[in-house]
């Protein structure tokens, strides 16, 4: 598969992260000649939160993991193990025991309790999953995983993608260092309910799950729930971040300590990063396109009226055809279903007004507009001239690939 013309030119060196290791391998799962089962470990256990997708038919190791974080705010980690090509989601019960044979071979592997491990599971939905075809793989992960190797885990938890997704931070706390890691993977199925496709993230810094959770269901909403390909909300997203303590840095226990905000500030710009590198590695596309809402009633109208045009197969299938079609966009905003009126609103492509005031922008040029079009960044503004509220969202073009790709993906 050829990689996005939108990939990033490099990627990203992830340093080592003190007290975290990790290994993957080919364990045939679906995929023949590429990597695609992951296993992290933490030395001590680490703290941990997740956020996951509010699909009504969830898959099995999402179960797991909401169980394990549920009304907890001491949960810890000692184990990560995700496989890639089946998503072990619409599976029944056999689904239920997939999970909790992996998670009792990992904390066998890793010396922990079952409890300590979390599970990630990506693919084809509605396969059983045979976790002892795998699951003898982990005493080897766990002989020779090391703290510097993000690259390869990130590739081993890819399905479509057609590169890895990797972002690293470093934020000083009053003289003492921080790192954020994070690896992600996601191409189709993209319109995050809560979460992403999958993502994990990983820090040095001592930082109760308490806080750790708080802080990253503050930031879901304006990264990974601002990014869609194909308005599809997968039954397997997952966001999980770990904090592994090995940090000099004084450990950071409330939201009222100053220096939460600098860290805060490191963790958003990571996740919005890696949730960048997933729009830009949409199924077919060949055009990153932002979404820019303005003057709405509030910032929630902002958000799905930007999500209603980020959506729109008409609107996507246009910027793919390089079209300055911007009447799809009216169209978009219209059926929203939020506040507008049609004759306060304004939409621009790039630097160019195409409507204003209920109609056509009187000096409006096709020849600028298609121009626009044209190149592989595009940004929609559209102002409802209402209010205050404001919302960006990221999506990309709809192309014939993306049918290619999704009409024979179990062949």
């Amino acid at each position: 598969m050829a990689i996005s013309p939108l990939a990033p030119k490099s990627f990203a060196k992830l340093p080592p992260i003190a007290g975290a290791r990790m290994a993957s391998c080919e364990a045939g799962i679906k995929y023949a000649g590429r990597k695609d089962l992951l296993l992290m470990l933490f030395d001590e256990p680490a703290a941990v939160a997740g956020v996951f997708t509010r699909s009504k038919c969830p898959s099995a190791p999402v179960d797991w993991c909401r169980a394990l974080l549920a009304g907890s705010n001491e949960a810890k980690a000692r184990a990560v193990v995700v496989n890639a090509g089946n998503a072990n989601a619409f599976t029944g019960q056999k689904g239920a025991n997939a999970t909790l044979a992996t998670a009792r071979a990992a904390a066998a592997t890793a010396n922990c309790h079952e409890n300590e491990v979390y599970l990630a599971s990506t693919g084809v939905i509605g396969e059983p999953l045979d976790a002892p075809a795998f699951t003898h793989y982990l005493d080897d992960l766990h002989a020779r995983a090391h703290s510097d190797d993000w690259h390869e885990a990130a590739k081993a938890i890819m399905t479509t993608d057609t590169y890895p997704k990797l972002a690293t931070r470093t934020v000083d706390l009053n003289g003492h260092s921080v790192t954020i890691n994070g690896i992600a993977k996601g191409s189709g199925m993209i319109a995050p309910d809560m979460a992403t496709m999958l993502a994990f993230i990983v820090t040095d810094a001592r930082i109760g799950s308490g806080l750790l959770q708080s802080l990253l269901s503050q930031h879901v909403g304006s990264t990974f729930n601002s990014v869609t390909v194909d308005s599809d909300t997968s039954t397997s997203d997952t966001v999980l971040l770990f904090a592994c303590g090995g940090s000099s840095a004084p450990a950071l226990d409330s939201l009222a300590d100053s220096r939460v905000e600098a860290f805060s500030a490191a963790l958003h710009a990571l996740m919005h990063d890696l949730a960048q590198q997933i729009v830009r590695d949409g199924e077919g596309a060949t055009k990153l396109v932002e979404i820019a809402v303005e003057g709405a009633v509030s910032d929630v109208s902002a958000h799905m009226i930007a999500k209603s045009v980020a959506n729109s197969p008409l609107v996507k299938t246009a910027i793919a055809g390089e079209d300055a079609n911007w009447g799809r966009v009216v169209m978009a905003v219209g059926k929203a279903g939020e506040p507008a009126d049609r004759d306060r609103l304004t939409i621009s492509f790039g630097d160019v007004r195409v409507a204003m005031h209920g109609e056509r922008d009187p000096g409006y040029s096709e020849e600028e507009a298609s121009a626009v079009m044209r190149a592989d960044e595009i940004r929609i503004a559209i102002d409802l001239g209402m209010g205050e509220g404001k919302a960006r969202m990221w999506t990309c073009d709809l192309t014939k690939e993306y049918v290619a790709i999704n009409g024979d993906y179990r062949s």
